[in-house]
């Protein structure tokens, strides 16, 4: 990733408001395009172990700079990082895919299903409910502990509706988003390489994904 998406972010980062963005637009054109050049060579990789993205262009996969600011408190103009999200249909997917974050403070890989739809969280809960043993097997392998740690995500105080209480594995059913994540360092992100390791951890996704998908898709 070149050096210029950080430098971007950072200005951004200090300078978020109109007059500031309309003088630097040039310089902001250029960091999205480097970014959508290396999403493009993401994707075009993912495609090899995962062609259910289908014939994705970066440009349907990263998110829009503008903050929608209506009913927002906050009133800043833009949002402060670079994000993607790749699976079937692109940032507005419903399916479980492969995230990418670029921003000044922090950055990171992530995969799974976040803020999935009442319909689509019932059917992941019910999967797992009816494959208990499948699931913990993908989710505390151990190229999943040593390179996300814990599945990630917002949890119900209470069981959900429609299950039984007394299932061994109650407190799987409690997550509202199923989700995991690898965190990097700017330094990192600029290396040489770095598209080669962002792979492997999306690699070591998939089989998270193709569970949560199954169950999506039925």
């Amino acid at each position: 990733m070149d050096k210029i998406v950080f430098d971007f972010l950072h200005d951004l980062n200090e300078n978020n408001n109109r007059d500031w963005f309309n003088l630097h637009k040039d310089i902001y054109q250029e960091a999205r395009r480097e970014v959508e050049l290396f999403v493009d060579h993401l994707i075009l990789n993912i495609k090899t172990f995962d062609p259910s993205i289908g014939d994705l262009p970066a440009k349907q996969s990263m998110f829009r700079i503008y903050r929608d600011i209506r009913f927002s408190k906050d009133k800043t103009p833009y949002k402060t990082y670079f994000g993607a999200y790749m699976a079937a249909g692109g940032r507005k997917s419903e399916e479980a895919g492969y995230y990418l974050h670029f921003a000044a403070d922090e950055c990171f890989a992530s995969g799974g299903a976040y803020c999935p739809k009442s319909e689509n969280l019932k059917k992941i809960r019910s999967e797992i409910y009816y494959n208990p043993d499948e699931f913990l097997g993908i989710v505390k392998s151990r190229d999943v502990n040593k390179t996300f740690g814990e599945l990630k995500g917002e949890k119900l105080k209470r069981p959900p509706a429609g299950f039984p209480k007394d299932f061994a594995g109650i407190e799987w059913l409690k997550f509202k988003d199923f989700t995991v994540f690898a965190h990097f360092t700017e330094k990192q992100a600029v290396a040489p390489g770095f598209d080669t390791t962002l792979i492997s951890i999306y690699k070591k996704m998939k089989p998270i994904n193709d569970f949560l998908n199954r169950a999506i898709r039925d």
